[in-house]
Order: C-alpha cells, then sequence, then structure tokens
C-alpha cells in the first residue's frame, strides 16, 4: 500500500497538490529517515510523469540542502552532506550533492525559465571528398551506398568500394554514435571526433579520437583495433573501454570496461584489467595505472553528469562542453569537492542554481558564458 510520502511525491510531480500538501511533501523530504531514492527509482519504473518544472526542481533542491545541513559530518578534511538527493525527474532520475556547509537555501525560490537546454544527439560526417553531411536525432538517410543515417546513428556496411577516411565530428552540446565496418560501435562525447577508414583493409583496425569516446569493438583477433589519441595508442582485440582526451584536461585517461587493452607510447606500455584506468599526465611519457570508476569514467554515455571528489572548475569543464558555454573566472574558485549525478537532460539554469546552492561561488548566467564570482 503507497506510504503517505508516495501519494505526495506523485502529486508533487504532477502538480495536483494543494499549498499545505506541498509543505507537507517539503518536510517529509527534510525528514532524517527519508528513504527518497528508492521511493523515486519506484516511481519512475511504475508511472508516467510529466517532467519537474524547474522551480520545482529549485524549490526541492532548498529543502534538501536545508535537510542536509542537519547531517553528520564526516572526519574528512571536507564536509560532506551524508545523503542531500534532490528529485530530477526530466526522465532521469536522482541528483546528490556533497560538499562543505552550504549557504541557506530560502524555502521558496524564484522561478527559473530554462533558456539553455542540454545538448541532443548531433554531429558532422566530413567524407573523404570534402562534403559535409549534417547529423541529428531524426535524419534518416542514405549518405552513400555503404552509410546510413538511422535512429540518431550512423551505420557502415561492408562493401566492396575502395577504403577511405572519413571523421565524425560532434560540436560542443552534442553527441553521436557510429557503428564502424567491422560492426564495432563508438559513442563520440561532445566537442569529440573520430577518423576512421570505410573499410579496414590492412592488418590493423586502426581509428584516430579526438575528446571522449566509449568503444564497444566487435572481436576479430587476427586483425587488431588500435585507438590514436596524440602520441598513445590504445591496442584491443575485442572489448569495451572509454578513452577521455580533450586538450583542456589534464591528462588521457583510458578506462576499461571488459576485456584487455595495451596503452602504449614512445617511452612505455602498460596492459589494463577490466576495471583499471591507464592515466597519461599531459605533457609526459608516465602510464600510471589505477582503480577505475567504471560508472563515472562512462556517465555521460548514460546521460549523466557523475561527480565523485571533483573540484568546481573540472565541473565547469565538462558543464560547458555540454551546454556549448563559456566559464570565464572573476575568482578563484573556493576548494570545496564536490560528489553526486546530475542528469544531462536538465536544463544549463537548473544545474547552475545546484551547483551554486551547494558551494560558494556564485554562478552568474548571462548568455552563453557563465561568470564564476564570489
Amino acid at each position: 500500500m503507497p506510504t503517505r510520502f508516495d501519494i505526495l511525491l506523485q502529486g508533487y510531480i504532477t502538480g495536483t497538490l494543494t499549498p499545505p500538501e506541498v509543505e507537507e511533501f517539503l518536510q517529509l523530504v527534510r525528514d532524517e529517515d527519508l528513504r527518497l531514492p528508492d521511493a523515486v527509482q519506484q516511481l519512475l519504473e511504475t508511472a508516467d510523469h510529466p517532467p519537474l518544472p524547474p522551480e520545482k526542481e529549485a524549490e526541492l533542491a532548498g529543502a534538501i540542502l536545508r535537510r542536509a545541513r542537519r547531517t553528520e559530518r564526516s572526519r574528512s578534511p571536507f564536509y560532506w552532506l551524508a545523503a542531500a538527493t534532490v528529485v530530477v525527474v526530466a526522465g532521469a532520475g536522482l541528483l546528490y550533492m556533497l560538499q562543505q556547509e552550504p549557504p541557506a537555501v530560502p524555502m521558496q525560490t524564484a522561478s527559473i525559465i530554462s533558456k539553455i537546454q542540454p545538448g541532443y544527439n548531433q554531429a558532422t560526417l566530413v567524407l573523404a571528398d570534402g562534403t559535409t553531411v549534417p547529423l541529428d536525432s531524426a535524419g534518416n538517410q542514405q549518405i552513400r551506398r555503404n552509410i546510413r543515417q538511422s535512429n540518431g546513428q550512423l551505420h557502415y556496411t561492408p562493401g566492396n568500394q575502395a577504403s577511405q577516411i572519413n571523421t565524425l565530428v560532434t560540436p560542443k552540446g552534442g553527441r553521436f554514435g557510429i557503428t564502424l565496418p567491422d560492426g564495432s560501435k563508438v559513442w563520440l562525447n561532445s566537442a569529440s571526433s573520430l577518423r576512421y577508414p570505410t573499410a579496414f583493409t590492412g592488418q590493423q583496425r586502426v581509428v584516430e579520437l579526438k575528446g571522449q569516446g566509449y568503444f564497444e569493438i566487435a572481436q576479430a583477433s587476427s586483425k587488431p583495433f588500435v585507438v590514436k589519441v596524440n602520441d598513445m595508442e590504445v591496442q584491443v582485440l575485442g572489448t569495451r573501454f572509454d578513452v577521455m582526451a580533450y586538450e583542456d584536461e589534464k591528462a588521457v585517461n583510458t578506462t576499461l570496461l571488459s576485456g584487455a587493452v595495451r596503452v602504449k607510447n614512445a617511452a612505455a606500455a602498460q596492459t589494463l584489467r577490466p576495471g583499471q584506468q591507464a592515466v597519461l599526465e599531459g605533457g609526459g611519457t608516465h602510464i600510471a595505472v589505477q582503480q577505475a570508476d567504471t560508472a563515472k569514467a562512462i556517465a555521460w554515455k548514460n546521460g549523466l553528469f557523475l561527480f565523485d571528489n571533483m573540484d568546481l572548475e573540472t565541473i565547469l569543464r565538462e558543464v560547458s562542453r555540454w551546454y556549448n558555454v563559456e566559464v570565464v573566472y572573476h575568482v578563484k574558485p573556493s576548494a570545496e569537492l564536490y560528489g553526486g549525478a546530475i542528469s544531462r537532460s536538465m536544463s544549463l539554469e537548473a544545474v547552475l542554481h545546484m551547483l551554486e546552492g551547494s558551494g560558494f561561488n556564485h554562478l552568474q548566467l548571462e548568455g552563453r558564458k557563465i561568470t564564476v564570482l564570489p
């Protein structure tokens, strides 16, 4: 039988609560014994619902942050919120934020008007002759005899055509998936590119990556698959892995989910096991191997920002790529670390509201520019 909280949660999402019931629901949210994640997950699995308007997201965030301020602090140098969880029902799940003592958030927040929407499936295919083909979620087109776009994906099929080099490019605010001629699948994150042949004819299957890509490689033991990233190579026979190699990040990270890969450059080589990550610091030659948070590495592919002990600058770099905005700093960001998950389907305004409410810096949005203030 549904509990009182279950009934109020459903009413809050559908907008059918009276003002006293809204206050009752928000008070339950602030209850230390709240089982919000389980309740929301069950609701998402069993009921159709409209998205929460941004102002409701903000209202609920405020209630949770006030609840979290009363939770027990850990013994680390940072004060972590034990279970601050806010519903993000844009089709997408849960958010919790971990940080130092946040400023108070008023109960009634101003309505947030969504101006900058999240990224979506969009890319440009650059053919060998220089022809460019725009791609998006809705497109269905036969581009060449062996190249077709359907259901927001680009598909290559084997053929007798001569091999040529094509490039798939995603802009800021875009992502796209591709099935290569050998059946391997690649998902490109925003501001990324993949350069690849239209047929794998040599002794190796070689592609070149800039930015970030998630790979599921079709097995072909006689023809290893190689991903070139700057001066580094990831060699694999059949596996699932993620490579993050943005120029504005401090390191190139290769995260292995299954199978085996060998990461090498001119000075070193390391073989990874599932659950491990190879880290090549920018400008360096040493390849370090560490245990990986695989969920974090591929969160972007699953529609999430997933933060784990991350500073504001690192978070905003990821945010800027997905929402296609510029970040300007008028002050050095405070040193608190964040943790949690935020749906990538939320508006930028809602994301910034949650980050600002959980930290010590003011985030001002004007046009497509985020300014970090004291």
